[in-house]
């Protein structure tokens, strides 16, 4: 098992190639499904709601965001 850290940088980095490719719900989609993974992540719904308000909006810079501030 891959730790917190390194779980985190994997989800990150999944979610942005989907945002990279112009795909925007599917970067929140898969940013949310990759921490409920993790025992020691999870997915929030309402920062999933978040992210997916920058999704209606068009925000691409809000969702990189949004991905970029987990910690």
């Amino acid at each position: 098992m891959r730790t917190r850290d390194e779980h985190l940088a994997w989800a990150k980095q999944r979610a942005l190639e989907y945002l990279d490719a112009g795909d925007l719900s599917s970067a929140v989609a898969s940013m949310g499904s990759d921490l409920k993974k993790h025992r020691e992540l999870g997915a929030n719904e309402h920062l999933l709601y978040l992210g997916m308000m920058r999704v209606m909006e068009g925000d691409a810079r809000g969702v990189r965001d949004w991905i970029e501030g987990f910690r």
